[in-house]
């Protein structure tokens, strides 16, 4: 009967042996209270306390750890702007005593002052500088939680403003003005390639009517050294230059006569058209080059007798 007795002794016994061997995680530190006071701090690996005197009042991580604020505040030029403001901080491992005394809640400390920062600096900033300078509202969310919460063993990592999101009108205007902007930008790049197009249509067509007066000048003046030849030839046998001119005139009439008829399609009317047109006017221009040689031999002897 005596050993029956002593058997629940021993395993109370070895409960409360074994209750006095705890282990704390890595990264973690754990609270030890003696009759509710304060004792010690365990940092990680198996640890030991005083059964039915110590226990563990809490254990807190000593990792770095993330709170995500998002802060609805409005902009110097009245835009209502919801901000997500990310607080990345950890436990001063000097200060886990006043981590879990001096703060019940420290995420809503972090919060409360993450509120007061942000309110504070985004009003007085447009709507476009919050965009552009969310890294300066960052800092400020830093340097004001670090002053504020090192008293209370937190040590503030980084704050990153991950989102900025106005109103859903001031997005879709903001849309709009983006649109007509980068239209705008496609309407100017349009009319430079079409004032290039015209420039360049333009220096083609001045250099193609270079290029064919050219043509023109070089036909006329091979047409002339043909026609200079051509009266040389009529003089070697006997025809004089105007009855050689004549007759060229009449030669070239009768070659476009016969060009005429090669084109079955043509409206084109020869005037005088009637058969001995072709010797009339031979015999109209030799008239006239008798004449014209007469009024000057006329004007000739007349300038004589007056010197």
């Amino acid at each position: 009967m005596n050993n029956f007795l002593f058997i629940p002794i021993i395993i109370f016994g070895l409960i409360i042996l074994i209750s006095a061997f705890f282990v704390v995680k890595q990264q973690t530190a754990a609270i030890i209270e003696r009759f509710g006071k304060f004792h010690s701090i365990r940092q990680s690996g198996l640890q030991l306390k005083i059964p039915l005197v110590d226990r563990i009042a809490g254990r807190l991580s000593l990792k770095i750890q993330q709170l995500d604020v998002i802060i609805e505040t409005k902009t110097l030029d009245d835009v209502f702007v919801r901000l997500k403001v990310s607080v990345q901080y950890k436990v001063i491992r000097d200060k886990v005593y006043d981590a879990f005394y001096k703060l019940d809640y420290p995420h809503d400390q972090i919060t409360s002052y993450v509120f007061d920062v942000v309110r504070a600096e985004v009003p007085k900033m447009k709507l476009d500088d919050v965009f552009v300078k969310k890294d300066d509202i960052a800092l400020a969310v830093k340097a004001e939680l670090n002053d504020a919460m090192s008293d209370y063993g937190f040590d503030i990592i980084k704050t990153l403003v991950t989102d900025i999101d106005p109103d859903a009108q001031v997005k879709q205007a903001m849309n709009r003005i983006n649109a007509s902007e980068r239209e705008k930008i496609a309407a100017q790049f349009e009319g430079d390639a079409q004032r290039i197009l015209i420039v360049e249509k333009a220096k083609a067509e001045a250099e193609s009517k270079r290029l064919q007066g050219q043509g023109i000048a070089d036909q006329r003046r091979e047409i002339a050294r043909g026609l200079e030849e051509s009266v040389e030839v009529l003089n070697r046998v006997g025809i004089n230059s105007q009855e050689a001119s004549a007759l060229i005139v009449v030669t070239q009439h009768y070659d476009t006569l016969q060009s005429l008829g090669e084109e079955t399609n043509s409206n084109l009317i020869l005037l005088p058209n009637a058969p001995q047109a072709g010797s009339n006017m031979l015999n109209d221009m030799v008239a006239s080059f008798a004449a014209s040689n007469q009024i000057g031999e006329a004007m000739k002897e007349a300038r004589k007798k007056k010197e």
